[in-house]
């Protein structure tokens, strides 16, 4: 009898057809609410998410023959690898993925922030034009800086040096040697490196220790008029207090793609028109898609054939 996945969330066609051309049963059930994931789950020896389905304890415990979680995307926050570990179920994800397109989402942001284009968009469409409301600011020679310097933070490194921009950084992992290959001054302080950037953007994990990393302390010091960017995971910055400093005009414009709880249609930054929110589109492009399915496909298929992931 055919192994059993499931696929609780958008998988590409390419994904599936991998599963399917190693002889599984790939069963797609999308929008369960997690009641029916557990109820489902005890007949499947594979389940594979994207960022919106929890697999908490409750569905790991209920799956008698899960043997791999594959979670199609970057991160794995919203499974449950402490009690996947204890059951012996493997957890894998897709860690290039989507790199490049958090990068360029990340960029997008930061020029979106400066150049105010939202917001002159938006005016155009309402048959005005108002070239005087709309002065933006160069990213030539600002300063920015980059909490984060793994895979997605290295690439926006990158491209912000190819708009000359001056780069510091924090990243306790980073050594000394990329940072310099990547043209970024490291600081081992994140107090000492807030007051020097005209751009901040942070690519750190969803830890305890990153949680409220940025509140009305680092808020203080910050220069006035500086823009904040959070393409990684939501709740680093503090959103209450962000307001705050955005309404006080110490804070210049937010670009935020990421939520503390999603989906988010409603919070402190949804009434300023120099925060630019996104509904979490870092990963949301076709070819990041299609990597995250064949990726996580792949590793799955070689979970439950009893290989290496």
């Amino acid at each position: 009898m055919a192994k059993k996945v499931l696929v609780a969330e958008n998988l590409a066609d390419a994904g599936l057809a991998i599963l399917r051309g190693k002889g599984y049963e790939v069963d797609v059930k999308l929008d369960m609410t997690p009641e029916e994931l557990v109820a489902a789950i005890p007949e499947y020896a594979a389940l594979i998410v994207r960022s919106a389905t929890k697999v908490d304890r409750a569905v790991i415990e209920a799956g008698e023959r899960l043997r791999i979680i594959g979670r199609a995307g970057v991160g794995v926050d919203n499974v449950d690898v402490d009690a996947a570990t204890e059951r012996g179920v493997i957890v894998c994800n897709a860690p290039t993925s989507n790199i490049v397109s958090a990068a360029e989402q990340t960029m997008g942001l930061i020029l979106a922030c400066a150049r105010k284009t939202p917001q002159a968009n938006a005016s155009m469409h309402a048959g005005k034009w108002e070239r005087g409301k709309f002065t933006g600011i160069e990213l030539y020679e600002k300063t920015l800086a980059i909490f984060g310097l793994g895979r997605i933070g290295g690439l926006v490194a990158e491209r912000a040096r190819a708009f000359g921009m001056k780069l510091v950084g924090y990243d306790p992992y980073c050594s000394p040697e990329r940072a310099e290959q990547l043209g970024v001054t490291l600081y081992e302080d994140v107090d000492a490196i807030v007051p020097l950037a005209d751009f901040i953007t942070v690519h750190l994990p969803k830890t305890k220790e990153t949680i409220g990393m940025f509140g009305p302390d680092q808020y203080a010091r910050m220069k006035d008029g500086v823009v904040l960017v959070n393409a990684a995971r939501g709740g680093i910055y503090d959103v209450k207090s962000l307001a705050d400093f955005l309404a006080a005009g110490k804070i210049g414009a937010v670009g935020m793609d990421v939520w503390e709880s999603e989906p988010c249609t409603d919070s402190p930054l949804h009434e300023f028109d120099n925060a630019i929110l996104t509904p979490h589109l870092g990963a949301s492009t076709k070819e990041a898609q299609l990597r995250a399915g064949v990726q996580t496909a792949e590793a799955v298929a070689a979970g439950l054939a009893g290989s290496i992931v």
